[in-house]
């Protein structure tokens, strides 16, 4: 039963609910968080099932065993896809998102849904992010009528992570199986292996689709240190910013001119003073025009 159907009977029950993630180390594609939900009285049958973490399976099986778990009426399910772009976007802003704080919202995310939904969830398993004790009182905090247990390798632990698993790896397997590139360059190619930073064909792939101005293509998670070593080559890009930065901290004219590589997509070795512009705030377009941004009309 996926996340889009009615609310079967059993959700009016005491709930269990496994929660577990795929693709937290490639340099490529989406993370995906995944969640699979059922009746506590339905677990003996759950564990007749044969879910087990996803990464001891094949593909085959794997494909095999999330299309029963989709046809039984028992189950339910749901994901979270995390685009590559939004990763790296929250990973470089100024105040940095880091990756087990996204994977910790990723399953509050899941859990809300499901409990808006209307199910009743008691118990709730999910795979460690972090300091697994830190994180089940985190959750305890934001769920205080559900009970929580984290633990590492939870998808080898308990049926309901493991089906949760297989959810999150199958989807992530597809996303990355049927990405569109957009981009329009030429001689690009979907030979990008599993997209994990030590596989000879992904690193082949990431330094034939680089771009010395634009970096690259959507499908990679930029703000990986595995791209630093692609960007040394790169065309260092100067951008100019017309609004004040969040801090308030501007130049003379109220404006700041920041090199690319400041915000965090090249490591620079120059001083953070070497990195500001001269202090002339707005591009000469503007200021030869005398133009000026508007607030209010």
């Amino acid at each position: 039963m996926g996340s889009e159907t009615a609310l079967p009977k059993w959700a009016s029950e005491p709930c269990m609910m496994g929660i577990d993630e795929a693709g937290r180390g490639p340099v490529l594609g989406p993370m995906v968080y995944g969640c699979l939900y059922c009746a506590c009285s339905y677990h003996n049958t759950l564990s007749t099932l044969n879910f087990a973490d996803s990464k001891t399976l094949k593909e085959e099986k794997r494909e095999e065993l999330f299309e029963n778990l989709k046809a039984d009426e028992s189950i339910g399910w749901a994901v979270d896809v995390i685009d590559p772009r939004e990763l790296s976007a929250k990973m470089l802003k100024k105040n940095k998102i880091n990756l087990n704080e996204i994977s910790h919202d990723s399953a509050i995310g899941l859990i809300t849904r499901v409990l808006n939904m209307g199910v009743l969830l008691t118990e709730v398993y999910v795979d460690t992010v972090g300091d697994a004790e830190k994180y089940r009182l985190k959750l305890s905090e934001r769920f205080p009528a559900v009970k929580f247990v984290v633990a590492k390798k939870a998808d080898s632990l308990y049926p309901v992570v493991s089906g949760a698993s297989i959810v999150a790896k199958v989807t992530r397997d597809r996303a990355l199986r049927d990405w569109v590139l957009v981009e329009t360059a030429e001689n690009m190619h979907r030979n990008f292996g599993s997209g994990y930073p030590g596989d000879p064909e992904t690193k082949s792939w990431l330094q034939h689709h680089k771009h010395l101005v634009f970096g690259f293509p959507t499908l990679v998670r930029f703000s990986w240190a595995t791209c630093t070593a692609y960007s040394k080559d790169i065309v260092e890009v100067l951008w100019e910013a017309d609004k004040v930065d969040e801090d308030g901290s501007t130049n003379r004219n109220g404006k700041r001119q920041l090199k690319l590589s400041s915000a965090g997509f090249i490591e620079s070795k120059r001083k953070s003073e070497e990195i500001e512009s001269s202090g002339k705030g707005r591009c000469k377009f503007f200021q030869a025009r005398k133009l000026e941004q508007l607030t209010q009309f």
